[in-house]
């Protein structure tokens, strides 16, 4: 797309939003896709563990490549804005897309050589492109679905967009699951093979996506300037909302990374990995409900009708528990459904008190695992996702409130932080390791969610006029 300009065709974020429902309906789908495959990664780790002969650190790496291309990916797009002005002025987000696309088609289709030569540094490098092309998808769709609409509800459509993406990892760990261990992972191979043609339906993917955004229309909206320079890092509230990311991806995906091999402990529930893997499913299953109920809360929607829905997502949730998985599920997961409801209530629609609220909840249930054993423990864990489904969306539009020209940078720059899901959790890996006790290493996400805390109650109002959060 053309660069942004000054004319009248142009549409500011202070619009009502009401043209832009189609558009947002179409970047949903980025969401879902990057959420089903990311959460794959959830798969890999225990696939390549037993296929390689892997240490928990050395399977941690299959994060450390893939999220530290966030990193990289990011890092070359911040130089980029300092030195030429913001890339996606330029090129318009339609193009950014379609470069991520295609970067992560190119990605996906490294696995198939991979699995054939059974090289697990060949998988880290796919796994590392594809990483890079999110890593662009993530720095384009963010900030646009931001502006799509009135400031004060960016973090409700950001929680509904991110919703979309926790459908993807919801489902993403039931195929995911079958697909390796079981559909694709035939004897007398070697393990990895399984993984070929999931990957290679992920290309085919890729690349027509990227054809029908190439063609499809999406509306330029900016400021109508381009400027050079780091004016990004002058606020205080975006320096330490770079390092809420940080600490919030790290977290999530070291909990994420981590459910399969715990829950498959003697001491804690003894599961195999393909009905632990449904397990992963439900953590991520949290994290769809908990963000459909924040888009709700953060809405300009009437109290009254904002109360109905809050309570109907959760009761939906429950309802639909009960059929696919049963009582005896649905049971241990009533009491988290019914705190989150509650603590929606104290947040007061005010996306900084709740993420503090839904930070020390996390803390709580993790200092919980740790301390206990056995199934409470293990559901401690499954219930950080609930908890944890409104810490993207709220810290990215806390960081984003009011940067107007430089909002593309400072996207650039929280997804830099995603580099946390790359560093965490081969600490966390390391430390079982270590003490030979995988329980004892939630004391990693444990300490992210902490600072996560104090970024919604304190951080997100730093050096900020206006601390209405």
């Amino acid at each position: 797309m053309a660069a942004i300009s000054t004319s009248s065709t142009n549409q500011t974020s202070t619009g009502n939003g009401a043209n832009y429902r189609g558009s947002f309906a179409i970047m949903t789908s980025l969401f879902f896709l990057w959420g089903f495959m990311t959460v794959f990664n959830d798969i890999l780790i225990p696939r390549f563990k037993d296929a390689f002969t892997l240490s928990y650190f050395q399977a941690m790496l299959v994060q450390f490549a893939f999220f530290g291309a966030y990193f990289i990916g990011s890092l070359i797009y911040f130089i980029i804005s300092i030195t030429t002005g913001d890339p996606i002025a330029k090129i318009g987000y339609k193009n950014g897309v379609v470069i991520g696309l295609l970067i992560s088609a190119t990605g996906s289709g490294i696995f198939w050589p991979a699995a054939s030569a059974a090289s697990y540094p060949m998988f880290l490098a796919g796994l590392f492109v594809v990483g890079l092309g999110f890593a662009m998808l993530q720095i384009a769709a963010n900030p646009y679905v931001t502006i799509l609409g009135p400031e004060k509800t960016a973090s409700s459509r950001l929680n509904l967009a991110q919703a979309f993406n926790s459908v993807g990892t919801t489902i993403g760990p039931l195929i995911g699951g079958y697909l390796i261990f079981q559909y694709f992972n035939k004897t007398g191979v070697h393990g990895a093979d399984s993984v070929k043609v999931p990957y290679l339906a992920f290309t085919i993917i890729f690349a027509l996506l990227a054809l029908i955004f190439f063609f499809i229309h999406l509306p330029h909206i900016g400021e109508g300037k381009i400027e050079r320079g780091a004016g990004a890092l002058k606020h205080p509230h975006v320096v330490l909302g770079i390092l809420a990311i940080f600490m919030y991806v790290g977290g999530e995906v070291s909990v994420g990374s981590s459910i399969i091999n715990f829950l498959g402990q003697k001491n804690v529930a003894g599961l195999d990995p393909v009905e632990a893997s449904k397990y992963v499913s439900l953590f991520w299953g949290g994290m769809l409900i908990g963000r459909f109920m924040g888009a709700v809360e953060l809405s300009e929607m009437k109290k009254f009708n904002k109360q109905i829905f809050l309570a109907a997502i959760p009761f939906a949730a429950f309802l639909i528990l009960w059929a696919l998985r049963g009582w005896d599920v649905v049971q241990c997961y009533l009491p988290f459904l019914v705190l989150c409801w509650a603590l929606f209530q104290f947040g007061k629609a005010l996306a900084g008190r709740t993420l503090m609220i839904f930070g020390l909840t996390i803390v709580a249930l993790l200092l919980a695992a740790i301390l206990v054993g056995g199934k409470t423990a293990m559901w401690c864990v499954i219930g950080v996702g609930l908890f944890t489904s409104i810490g993207w969306p709220n810290i990215f539009s806390l960081a984003l409130d009011g940067m107007g020209v430089h909002k593309s940078q400072v996207s650039s720059l929280l997804v830099m932080a995603i580099l946390g899901g790359a560093i965490l959790p081969p600490v966390q890996g390391y430390i079982a390791d270590v003490t030979k006790n995988l329980q004892i290493s939630f004391i990693v996400p444990l300490i992210a969610y902490a600072y996560i805390a104090f970024y919604g109650g304190i951080g997100c109002k730093m050096g900020r006029k206006n601390t209405a959060s």
